[in-house]
């Protein structure tokens, strides 16, 4: 995917991470496709290292893999958050 596609990407799973999550509720859009593009990532690491898949396109095994990816990236932002 080209950078535009990966904030398009980032925007969506950001926004789906934080309706399935209670963690992230007052967060911008920006913030929300930040956490979108590095969940992706580490959704994609996660399913790399598991033989599930990767993060490479607009289907529903990388939107599914992005999303937890995103949504333990919101859990530990808001674990440090916290301290």
């Amino acid at each position: 995917m080209g950078w535009i596609m990966w904030i398009i990407f980032g925007a969506l799973i950001g926004w789906i991470a934080r309706k399935i999550s209670k963690h992230g509720r007052t967060m911008s859009t920006f913030q929300s496709i930040i956490v979108g593009i590095v969940g992706s990532a580490v959704g994609g690491l996660i399913g790399d290292m598991l033989n599930l898949g990767t993060v490479d396109g607009f289907n529903i095994g990388s939107i599914i893999l992005a999303v937890i990816g995103a949504i333990l990236v919101l859990w530990l932002v808001n674990k440090m958050a916290k301290r």
